[in-house]
């Protein structure tokens, strides 16, 4: 008799284990992107360094009402200059001139457009550097079309981006702005400062009593504008420019470059104002300082054709967005 063929045992297979919890809509990829993305921004010290700086400025209005109050005192006392330790000898006139005419920290409208003035030149820096890193590298090294072979479309991959850089900018502007908010309301002696009144549209005399302060709305208003305009664009500049420095440069043309030119036709040449609107910040201020209640600056456009521009660069750069990632090829 021949040998007895041996058999190996039949292999121990794991039984299938159906999925026990709960299908989320393709919705829910929005949040997981926009996590990646700031813990890929948070990892870098740069970023911590200009967020540092963004904090002087905010800490700038934050105690210069204190500062404004003891320089105040100085000057009343008749002191002409004091002293005032590692900054040597300082004048109360000169440090109320600053706070006061050219800062303009007195808990209005003003006060808050200014801080988001100031905010904004630092946002803008750490975008420009941000952005290759954010969108940039993911269709530069093909990790784009490996979000998009997951069950989500690209708006849900555009939202994600998006909602990491808006995380970003409220961070350091809208956030910030409710806080100082807040200060103001603990140390305004009016006893209705966090109820508002606003004028019925049409009328002069007749007035509204709002159950919160309007500078509230406006705060939220402007923050939500810089935000819109400040993530489409950016999205849109690094999806078309790659890479870090060529980006930088890109970034610096609508912001720096623009707003040069404006003020040489506006101010040099006498051209007429809305020559500024080709200033995208200058548009971004003008529709924030609306929301703020305040009034239009001398020598410069409506707010609703700065409004208007807003609506048509945003429009094109979703536009041209949708058009750039419809051409990547999906795998799987």
């Amino acid at each position: 008799m021949g040998e007895a063929t041996v058999r190996a045992p039949a292999p121990d297979l794991l039984p299938y284990r159906p999925w026990r919890g709960t299908f989320r809509s393709s919705w829910s990829a929005v949040w997981p992107i926009a996590r990646v993305s700031l813990a890929m921004i948070f990892r870098r010290k740069l970023f911590w360094a200009l967020y540092a700086l963004g904090l002087m400025i905010f800490l700038l209005f934050f105690f210069g009402t204190y500062l404004l109050a003891w320089g105040e005192t100085m000057a009343d006392a008749g002191q002409g200059e004091v002293r005032a330790g590692l900054l040597g000898r300082l004048k109360p006139s000169d440090l109320i001139k600053v706070l006061k005419t050219n800062l303009e920290i007195n808990g209005t409208g003003q006060t808050y457009r200014n801080l988001f003035w100031y905010q904004g030149y630092i946002v803008t820096i750490v975008l420009a550097l941000a952005g290759s890193v954010l969108i940039g590298n993911d269709i530069r090294f093909g990790s784009l079309p490996y979000y998009l072979s997951k069950p989500m479309s690209r708006w849900h991959y555009l939202l994600g981006k998006g909602l990491a850089l808006a995380v970003f900018i409220n961070m350091m502007t809208t956030l910030p702005a409710l806080l100082l908010f807040v200060q103001y309301g603990f140390l305004e002696m009016e006893e209705n400062y966090w109820v508002g009144r606003g004028t019925i549209v049409g009328t002069e005399d007749v007035h509204l009593w709002l159950p919160v302060n309007h500078l509230v709305f406006g705060i939220l208003g402007y923050g939500l504008v810089l935000t819109l305009v400040m993530s489409i664009l950016l999205l849109a500049t690094a999806t078309w420019v790659r890479k870090t420095v060529p980006l930088i440069m890109t970034w610096a043309v609508p912001f720096l470059f623009c707003r040069m030119v404006a003020n040489v036709m506006v101010e040099g040449l006498r051209y007429n104002p809305n020559w500024r609107l080709i200033d995208l910040w200058n548009c971004i201020y003008l529709v924030g300082n609306a929301c703020l209640g305040m009034a239009t600056p001398l020598r410069q456009p409506s707010p609703w054709w700065a409004a208007a521009v807003l609506l048509g660069v945003t429009s094109l750069c979703l536009s041209y967005l949708v058009v750039r990632i419809r051409g990547v090829e999906i795998i799987g």
